[in-house]
């Protein structure tokens, strides 16, 4: 039975963590310097996506473009993965450490 989109979602942001190894803390607190900013400029990124999105509707009478509304879930499961690590919920680095999936 093929997944739905719900549960691949619920997967790729709450399914099994690969194996990862703990870095050093001066280590750690360098990834999560360069992830907040990578957090900050994906703030950026989802504003303007929005934005677009919402002309595209607004001029295609409520109709969204796809690939973008799929951008925009896979920019939010980074955002997730990102803030996982951040706040010490995971070990594993977001892209472009691993996979995007």
């Amino acid at each position: 039975m093929p997944l739905s989109d719900d549960d691949k979602l619920n997967g790729r942001l709450h399914g099994e963590q690969p194996e990862a190894q703990r870095d050093a803390m001066l280590v750690r607190v360098l990834y999560m310097l360069l992830i907040w900013l990578m957090l900050s400029l994906a703030q950026t990124v989802l504003t303007v996506a929005t934005v677009l999105q919402l002309v595209i509707m607004a001029v295609s009478k409520g109709a969204p473009n796809e690939r973008l509304a799929e951008f925009g879930t896979d920019l939010g499961v980074w955002i997730a993965k990102a803030a996982r690590f951040q706040t010490g919920g995971s070990e594993v680095k977001p892209w472009p450490w691993t996979e995007l999936d």
